[in-house]
């Protein structure tokens, strides 16, 4: 079996929903490429890192797809946003 890295990228936001958008930004961006997972993205204090909070619902959808809505969204699941 392959061993499996992850890379950490910090960024700086002023607060948890500003972060939370911003790393759902950044994981749909990265949805080209193949070896990331967006789904699994979490955000935490700097100083509480062992604290983390969800960024994605990431449910599995019919398909085999995973919904890209934010964390506890209303409503059902989809791949895109809601406009």
């Amino acid at each position: 079996m392959a061993q499996w890295y992850v890379i950490h990228l910090p960024v700086v936001a002023a607060d948890l929903p500003t972060a939370q958008r911003l790393a759902r930004v950044i994981g749909r961006w990265l949805l080209v490429l193949a070896q990331t997972d967006p789904g699994e993205s979490t955000v935490s204090v700097e100083d509480h890192q062992n604290v983390r909070h969800w960024v994605f619902c990431d449910l599995l959808m019919p398909g085999g797809r995973r919904c890209l809505l934010r964390a506890d969204h209303d409503g059902p699941c989809a791949r895109r946003l809601r406009r």
